[in-house]
């Protein structure tokens, strides 16, 4: 029997998805956006806020929907996971009790502390801003900012690297969160892990580099993520033997203590000369890691999802052992002031045979236009590192005008600076 998914937003990330089930199942979408890559693959597409959970339950009853996929942080924090459940169909994606392991950060440490959760950083959480600054005067080391609720990736500072101490007193002072984690700043390589959960079951995917910073040679300032890569294998060239099965125990030591967690459980990590340290959980697929796990998994992700909602063990997963690096076209000006609303052509054709995602851009008016956020990414894959990055790099040409990408992801040079930075930490 087909199965009839709904997939919940229209960013880069569900287009991933969409292109990941839209050959094994009848596919039907909700977003905000007109995403062109998700409206081709679907059977039907509906313009509706992610965020509104009675909306999207009625949508997927109207479709006859048997399961969801929430892509958005926004719309798990929005209890559309919840909804969808109580409407009778099946979602995979926290409710919003399991997903505050990613929308309150408070919450988050907290959780880790309680449960024993390995790799968890020293922290203090404050709801008084003034104490919070005292605390940075106080503290032995430089610290990471972050505000408890969500930012879109964007609302961390980190002291010694980003800001100085006074600049993050005065970011503090002119944001005026209602709360805020302070936790010591880890040094190291970052990277993520994503988790296929339900019935207890954990089913890990290869380890990706993501690199958030906007300007090449890690400069400027940090964004929802301009490009990302993977090796071959599970792991990647900066990680010694036992670093990604110690980012595993930290994810199934997460469901140990949720066992009613399902959905994707994101770790992000960061390879210090201990090991790895979380820097921070999500609750939902990563963006971009998503576009570079997604294509190599061999093993159907609806049947991912079938099992999940029947019960069953989650299959094991078989991935292609290519290597992939993925790289964001984003608007001008972006993060900081993105031209949006600027109608942008791409050539799909010159994509060749890297896969093309479109993200956060609006079809409408038989044109396309940006948004505030991130346009289109273009995966390549390959037998080595190199070769994908020069697949994606060929791909540029369907880049156009108007936007802006980091050339270096990907490159030899940069993941030997990686793998350096590691040798010069470990003992």
């Amino acid at each position: 029997m087909t199965e009839t998914v709904l997939l919940v937003g229209g960013g880069g990330r569900e287009h991933a998805i969409a292109r990941a089930v839209a050959d094994d199942c009848a596919l039907y979408a909700c977003a905000s956006v007109r995403n062109p890559g998700i409206r081709r693959l679907a059977d039907g597409f509906e313009s509706s806020d992610e965020t509104d959970a009675e909306a999207v339950a009625e949508y997927a009853t109207a479709v006859g929907a048997d399961l969801a996929v929430i892509g958005p942080e926004s719309a798990l924090e929005a209890g559309v996971a919840d909804a969808l459940d109580d409407a009778g169909v099946y979602a995979f994606g926290p409710r919003a009790a399991e997903a505050r392991l990613e929308t309150d950060k408070a919450y988050q440490r907290e959780f880790m502390e309680r449960n024993a959760i390995p790799g968890c950083p020293d922290y203090a959480v404050f709801d008084d801003t003034e104490a919070a600054c005292q605390h940075i005067d106080e503290y032995d080391g430089d610290l990471a900012v972050k505000p408890a609720g969500l930012t879109g990736g964007k609302g961390v500072k980190v002291i010694g690297d980003q800001v100085t101490a006074a600049e993050a007193k005065a970011y503090l002072r002119d944001s005026d969160y209602d709360r805020v984690v302070l936790e010591e700043r880890l040094v190291g390589e970052e990277f993520t892990v994503q988790a296929f959960v339900a019935n207890r079951d954990v089913r890990t995917t290869p380890a990706v580099q993501d690199h958030k910073r906007a300007y090449e040679g890690d400069e400027g300032p940090n964004t929802g993520g301009m490009g990302s890569y993977t090796d071959t294998g599970r792991s990647l060239p900066f990680m010694a033997e036992g670093d990604y099965e110690a980012a595993v125990d930290v994810l199934e030591a997460v469901v140990n203590a949720l066992p009613d967690y399902k959905g994707v459980l994101y770790g992000q990590f960061m390879l210090t000369d201990e090991g790895p340290k979380v820097v921070e959980f999500n609750a939902r697929f990563g963006d971009p890691e998503a576009m570079n796990t997604l294509p190599i998994l061999d093993t159907p992700f609806v049947d991912v999802l079938a099992a999940a909602r029947d019960g069953d063990a989650l299959p094991e997963l078989d991935f292609s052992g290519e290597a992939t690096v993925c790289k964001y076209a984003v608007p001008d000006g972006y993060p900081t002031d993105p031209d949006a609303g600027a109608a942008i052509a791409v050539d799909e054709e010159s994509a060749g045979d890297a896969l093309l995602y479109y993200a956060s851009v609006d079809e409408r008016d038989g044109g396309l236009y940006t948004t505030t956020s991130r346009a289109f990414a273009v995966v390549g894959r390959g037998d080595s590192i190199a070769a994908a990055e020069a697949q994606a790099e060929d791909a540029l040409a369907a880049a156009g005008d108007r936007v802006r990408i980091r050339h270096d992801i990907g490159t030899a040079d940069l993941v030997q600076r990686r793998i350096d930075h590691m040798d010069e930490l470990r003992p």
